[in-house]
């Protein structure tokens, strides 16, 4: 069995702060269109359609990884009625 030498947290350390940054908001994002999902009780497939999309992007969106656009956002703001990014 495979063991890892060197702590999680000691590697994050090595990850530039700007991308721990990106990361911290994808999964921001993420994780609040999936909580206005469940509010309203969409289920992907109906989130999709609603939007003229594929299921499969929806997931993308969901998984975290995703780099929306202002246009996406824009459209997922729109939709929900409530801005996902705010801007100070």
């Amino acid at each position: 069995m495979k063991t890892m030498k060197t702590p999680f947290k000691q590697m994050l350390t090595a990850v530039p702060a700007d991308i721990q940054q990106e990361v911290d908001l994808e999964f921001a994002i993420s994780n609040r269109i999936n909580e206005l999902m469940v509010q309203r009780g969409l289920t992907k497939l109906e989130f999709a359609q609603a939007l003229g999309k594929r299921p499969s992007e929806v997931t993308k969106w969901l998984s975290g990884q995703h780099n929306f656009t202002i246009r996406t956002l824009s459209a997922l703001s729109e939709f929900f009625g409530e801005s996902l990014v705010r801007v100070c």
